[in-house]
């Protein structure tokens, strides 16, 4: 997200001290930051996220806790959002942990009135550099899953009506066009006839 427009940015904070948590929203406000929430501790983070729909959240809470990590990966995979974290915690597991669930940028430091618009634009443009890089391995994943399938239909298929692999291939794609589908539906629908086939077929007892 560009911040030449600060006004646009919408940011919560998640804060267990009143005092700094009302610093901090005042030196946002200044930058030019739009709060939409102060929320005192990371409980029902995900529904707070969901309903007002946050272009970051920033948390500083004394103690962080498996509660805090288990609702930030809840939110990492239901509705994914920049998370910067400031934590006095120097456990390199906890750290690990809170960037394996989803936190941006990870901060061993109290936040700094002065300095959170820096911290905002790292954490945003490491979280659009995850999900570029998310996206790109679902995509390759997809890719291959699909070409798995394909490879088992064929196979399915050389092996019922007795084809080479050309013709196999000919045939799914004559169905996929016949019937206004993908190669990979048509494959799936191959797949699930077939071993249905095979399931039924009648098995020689032992002699």
């Amino acid at each position: 997200m560009d911040l030449s427009s600060n006004d646009e940015v919408r940011v919560m904070l998640v804060d267990d001290h009143p005092q700094r948590a009302a610093m901090v929203e005042q030196a946002l406000k200044v930058c030019g930051f739009h709060i939409v929430a102060m929320l005192t501790s990371a409980s029902g983070l995900l529904f707070q996220i969901q309903e007002l729909k946050p272009h970051v959240v920033m948390i500083d809470i004394e103690s962080p806790d498996r509660d805090v990590l288990e609702s930030l990966s809840l939110i990492n995979q239901h509705n994914p959002t920049p998370v910067v974290m400031f934590s006095n915690e120097e456990d390199p597991v906890f750290i690990r942990q809170a960037i394996n669930v989803g936190v941006s940028a990870y901060m061993m430091e109290d936040i700094n009135p002065d300095k959170v618009k820096p911290v905002i634009e790292v954490a945003l443009a490491q979280f659009e550099m995850f999900q570029t890089l998310r996206r790109q391995l679902n995509s390759t994943q997809q890719e291959l899953e699909d070409k798995n399938i394909l490879a088992k239909a064929k196979r399915l298929l050389m092996k019922h009506q007795k084809i080479a692999e050309p013709e196999a291939h000919k045939n799914m794609r004559s169905l996929a066009m016949n019937n206004h589908q993908t190669l990979v539906d048509v494959a799936k629908n191959v797949i699930a006839i077939l071993d249905q086939d095979l399931k039924k077929a009648p098995v020689d007892e032992p002699k």
